[in-house]
């Protein structure tokens, strides 16, 4: 099903007006995901109903559980066979690791004059922060499917991906943002890391012979899980963060600002990743690939990492810049998709 019609593609009801379908038709072509929209709507419910006292103590453990939760579906749905898979087409995987973990990284440290005269340092924090994580699977799937690409390549470069990220974005925080002072990490966070993110994956590993064909065939109780975790994180988050006064730090010329740097770092990756498509000799399937998976940022991944990578910090203003990354890419990468689409077969 063609992208531009998601949003069309049941049978309107009888007496519909003709405007009302054309207007949603013209709203289907920029991709406002349903999803995006419901993420909007939890960081405006924890600004009018943050959590507080034992409200925030429940909520806390709700999302250490989630996220534990979340890591181990991960483990348990990625086989042996795909991560060998990954490791066989090893320059294709290659080329999006370091678009991914090096390219992103470099342009995020590049960026590092704007603050604090331009944007503050939490909000640079966060951009540097959104450079740091793993590649999104579901949204890189779709379009390189949409886009007739190669779409077992994308499959394993997007989960390997986000299995190589568990173990590189901890490390790029550590190495990247508390020699500039944007984060606090200690071995207190280490720990919290091993028992919240690889525990939970590794257990999910070690029992995935047992569920892993159910979670593949059971797809909906993962989407609730998966979805319905990143809006506890984002509600946590944002709760935290209204205890901060982080809105009266945000003016709506930074979140502008902040538009602006996402469209920007977006368009130099892209442009960077259709130059070493070419230049390495890839073959169009796999440059579209590269295109979508190397791209990315997983806002599924990011944030549950935020929250232990940054526990105490201002969580809110880092996942800011994130989450406007993460719709950005969406309405690009479909736009994109669509007119590859439409090439001649």
């Amino acid at each position: 099903m063609r992208l531009t019609t998601v949003l069309v593609a049941a049978r309107h009801p009888i007496g519909l007006p003709s405007r009302i379908v054309i207007g949603v038709k013209f709203l289907s072509r920029f991709y406002i995901d349903g999803f995006i929209l419901a993420i909007f709507a939890m960081v405006a419910v924890a600004s009018i109903f943050p959590a507080t006292g034992q409200g925030a103590v429940i909520t806390d453990w709700a999302t250490k559980i989630a996220i534990g939760l979340l890591f181990f579906i991960y483990g348990a749905r990625l086989s042996p066979a795909e991560a060998w898979q990954g490791v066989k087409h090893w320059r294709l995987h290659s080329v999006v690791l370091a678009i991914t973990f090096v390219l992103f990284p470099l342009l995020g440290l590049s960026l590092r004059f704007l603050a604090p005269d331009i944007i503050s340092d939490e909000l640079y924090a966060g951009i540097l922060y959104l450079c740091l994580v793993p590649s999104t699977v579901q949204s890189s799937i779709a379009f390189t499917s949409i886009a007739r690409g190669n779409v077992a390549g994308a499959i394993v470069a997007a989960s390997f991906s986000n299995i190589v990220g568990v173990f590189v974005t901890p490390l790029l925080v550590v190495l990247l943002m508390t020699t500039t002072g944007e984060a606090h990490f200690d071995g207190g966070a280490a720990v919290a890391i091993a028992f919240q993110l690889l525990v939970p994956f590794l257990l999910g590993q070690a029992l995935r012979p047992w569920i892993g064909d159910w979670l593949r065939r059971h797809a909906k109780p993962t989407k609730i899980v998966d979805r319905g975790s990143i809006l506890l994180v984002v509600y946590a988050a944002f709760s935290a963060g209204m205890t901060q006064n982080i809105w009266s730090t945000v003016t709506a010329g930074q979140i502008v600002l902040l538009v602006v740097i996402c469209v920007a770092i977006l368009a130099v990756v892209m442009a960077a990743s259709v130059f070493l498509g070419k230049a390495l000799h890839f073959s169009l399937e796999d440059r579209i690939v590269i295109v979508f998976a190397g791209s990315k940022k997983s806002l599924a991944s990011g944030l549950p990492m935020a929250m232990v990578l940054f526990a105490g910090g201002p969580v809110g203003l880092i996942v800011l810049p994130l989450m406007i990354f993460h719709q950005i890419q969406l309405i690009v990468c479909a736009v994109i998709a669509q007119k590859l689409s439409r090439r001649p077969q």
